[in-house]
């Protein structure tokens, strides 16, 4: 199942590098942990519990490269579910 397109859109972005960072998406809370380049690489959108974690979808990042270093594509892939 595809990302939401403004979901997406968040996610192009970039963000501070190598960190984890807590949002809320259309009722929904998502925490996303970016690369050393500040691109989100894993998200996780669902339920947060007491304890801060998600209990809900993982979705993980592929990011092809050019030589140059300059992304080419990109794409979430489902990892399945996470308890929180």
């Amino acid at each position: 199942m595809p990302l939401h397109a403004q979901l997406d859109a968040k996610l192009r972005k970039l963000y501070e590098p190598s960190t984890s960072i807590d949002d809320v998406f259309r009722g929904h809370d998502i925490t996303f942990v970016t690369n050393e380049a500040g691109e989100p690489v894993t998200l996780f959108i669902g339920q947060r519990k007491p304890n801060g974690h998600i209990a809900g979808q993982r979705y993980v990042r592929t990011i092809k490269r050019a030589p140059d270093g300059g992304v080419l594509s990109s794409h979430w892939d489902l990892k399945g579910t996470s308890r929180g």
